[in-house]
């Protein structure tokens, strides 16, 4: 045979082979969509069984109900409610069979209750009763009544598709899932049942439930004396399975790492009262480690001028205090705004004059301190009588003879002379 004929046959086989997959497919769906119309009319049955009723002239809404309850306009209402909007399947489907629909109200309701049975089943035949399966409805494996065995489910099952082959269930394996699987074992069993069960977590294979009716053990167990599966600490072998940092937890069957906290050095279970010795920057108290405040400590950490320390988690920084900051490694006056509201207090020509400068936009003038004289050493009185401006949030720039004045949160400012509240 030519090559360009080979091909030719492969390309029909193909196409041929894909319509039949497409159609079990499209055969399943259109099971599916029907019984989703009869599902839903049962339900607009019931929902319109007593609609517009219940009250006034109860001979007179029986008869009305008994007109109602096989009229037209009844159906038309139900049928209203078949479908979403947005599923062409379904609309379609209505629509194509409306008629059907119609014999079945006014002709064989009485004779036919099941609509599903009558509609899907025998009248446009795209379903099969529960345990049949493929064009002429035939048994699943196991029969009808039990497909599968009671143990998996028939492909196809109540459609008129499908191979009718098992997909057996969990525990279960085999042509007719009466077989037990890996890891189970067989409690009960005869020509038409099987009941199996899971073997304990340690076993492989088993004759039982217990430890004991191991055949063999899992990864992570071992035989003791007594020929049962018990669990290996994995956790207690020299040297240990984990990494430095970490600390082993055994589990059934295996064990884990985690890593340990950060404020041990080394350690032997969760958190900082498990430590085998404390990280770097904290200490041991009571048994658990804690954070050393290096900023409590008796000599300073932080010594540059103008500096404060901040404690962290296992050590400390050392930052520039409010109104200063670093230039070069070094803590320097931050520059004040040239059109500050309140700029610096009044100067003199005396070169010893003490000064002010407003240093956030948060200072306030405290009037009662306006004309109080500022004392710059031992409580003497400023040079030439000045008098200060006391603003809060300032910072004070010394003079020559270097007096300190500090401004703090509660927006008190002191040198080693004056405290102003």
């Amino acid at each position: 045979m030519p090559l360009s004929d080979t091909v030719s046959l492969l390309f029909c086989l193909l196409f041929v082979l894909s319509l039949g997959y497409g159609h079990a497919k499209d055969i399943g769906a259109l099971c599916s969509t029907c019984k989703q119309i009869t599902d839903n009319f049962d339900k607009g049955f019931e929902k319109t069984t007593k609609k517009n009723f219940g009250g006034g002239n109860t001979a007179w809404e029986e008869r009305k109900l008994s007109k109602y309850e096989s009229s037209e306009i009844r159906l038309v209402e139900i049928l209203e409610g078949l479908c979403e909007s947005s599923s062409f399947e379904c609309n379609h489907m209505v629509e194509e069979y409306e008629e059907h629909f119609e014999t079945w109200w006014f002709k064989r309701k009485s004779k036919h209750p099941d609509l599903h049975k009558w509609f899907c089943i025998e009248t446009i035949k795209v379903c099969c009763p529960k345990g049949t399966f493929g064009p002429d409805c035939n048994s699943c494996v196991g029969g009808s009544d039990r497909p599968c065995h009671g143990n998996g489910k028939c492909d196809g099952d109540g459609t008129r598709g499908g191979s009718g082959k098992c997909t057996c269930d969990g525990g279960y394996k085999g042509e007719f899932c009466l077989d037990c699987a890996e890891r189970y074992f067989g409690e009960e069993r005869n020509d038409t049942f099987s009941l199996c069960k899971e073997c304990h977590s340690s076993c492989t294979t088993c004759t039982g439930a217990t430890n004991k009716d191991c055949a063999d053990c899992r990864d992570g167990w071992e035989e003791d004396e007594e020929e049962a599966c018990i669990d290996i600490d994995e956790c207690s072998k020299d040297p240990p399975p984990c990494k430095d940092k970490e600390y082993c937890l055994n589990t059934d069957g295996s064990y884990s790492c985690s890593v340990c906290d950060s404020r041990c050095s080394g350690c032997k279970g969760p958190g900082p009262g498990n430590c085998l010795a404390c990280a770097e920057g904290h200490k041991d108290e009571e048994g658990t480690c804690t954070d050393v405040d290096e900023c409590e400590l008796p000599d300073a950490v932080c010594t540059e001028e103008h500096q404060e320390c901040v404690n962290t988690n296992g050590s400390y920084k050392c930052q520039c205090a409010g109104g200063f900051e670093e230039q070069d490694g070094v803590c320097v006056q931050q520059a004040q705004p040239e059109d500050s509201q309140e700029g610096p207090a009044e100067d003199t020509e005396d070169t010893n004059t003490e000064k002010f400068y407003q240093n956030t936009k948060t200072c306030e003038l405290l009037l009662e301190f306006l004309s109080q004289p500022l004392g710059v050493s031992n409580g003497s009185d400023p040079p030439h009588g000045i008098y200060c401006i006391y603003l809060t949030n300032c910072t004070y720039i010394p003079g020559e003879h270097g007096q300190l004045v500090i401004p703090v949160e509660n927006g008190m400012m002191s040198n080693p002379a004056l405290l102003l509240k």
